[in-house]
């Protein structure tokens, strides 16, 4: 098997494709409704001894295909804006290719320091952000407004990446005053914008493991088809409370990592 199609350095086990994709399943599930499924996914790959740059790339393999199922699910219920978003697509793309670019230039040592920081930041965001419910609100930015915001999360994805769709859905509710079901699912066009957008920076970097990432796609689409079909069913009163578990579950793993 050729190196592109594997790594140079790191050649995943045959036990890890069928684990990995199961787990892909449950990811893409949470993550097309509440996102953070990287949260789930990430401590995954990096447990079966994946190196740091390589389980951050591989990762937006399958996150791209979860995301982009979920994007078009919500596309075809009528929750997602194309055409007014355009603007602010094109900025997360270009943030996140920045990031993840970035990323391949630090040592596997300094990311093993700064992950568990972002995962911290990310999980107090979540537990203490406002209340949300389906309820359209009045809008504290507009799009123009928005834009560094959204350029920031965009930066954040390429750079790092779990917990993305979550910062898009919270910052959508709080600040552009969508719904949650709606705020979730335009976050899932931001969110599937950034993961091709990492992904073509990780693969001209070579540190993507493309057969154990096409094998987690395949689960992470059914796992996001699933979710986005399940949110737009039970909206608000299912998002919220999957955000919260997410969160404080993550936190929880941190601190026994960093204490064990």
């Amino acid at each position: 098997m050729p190196d592109v199609f594997f790594a140079a350095d790191w050649t995943p086990e045959p036990w890890m494709f069928l684990v990995l994709a199961l787990v892909a399943i449950g990811t893409g599930f949470i993550d097309s409704i509440a996102g953070g499924g990287g949260l789930v996914m990430m401590p995954a790959l990096l447990a079966s001894g994946m190196p740091p740059h390589l389980a951050l790339g591989t990762n937006k393999i399958q996150s791209v295909f979860g995301t982009s199922m979920a994007c078009r699910t919500y596309w075809k219920g009528g929750l997602v804006d194309v055409r007014r978003n355009l603007p602010l697509v094109a900025l997360v793309f270009v943030m996140a290719a920045s990031g993840a670019f970035l990323v391949q230039l630090i040592s596997a040592e300094v990311l093993t320091y700064i992950v568990p920081v972002f995962l911290i930041l990310l999980a107090l965001y979540v537990i203490f952000s406002p209340a949300m419910t389906d309820m359209e609100k009045t809008e504290q930015l507009g799009r123009k407004g928005y834009a560094p915001v959204a350029g920031g999360i965009g930066f954040y994805d390429g750079f790092f990446g779990p917990g993305t769709g979550q910062f898009f859905t919270a910052s959508l509710v709080g600040l552009r005053g969508h719904g949650l079901t709606r705020a979730a699912a335009n976050a899932k066009l931001f969110n599937a914008t950034t993961n091709w957008a990492a992904v073509f920076a990780f693969a001209l970097g070579g540190k993507i493991i493309w057969a154990l990432g096409l094998t987690m796609a395949a689960g992470a689409m059914f796992g996001a088809y699933l979710g986005s079909h399940f949110a737009m069913k039970h909206g608000a009163r299912v998002i919220r409370p999957l955000m919260i578990v997410a969160s404080l579950g993550l936190t929880a793993s941190l601190v026994w990592r960093w204490f064990a």
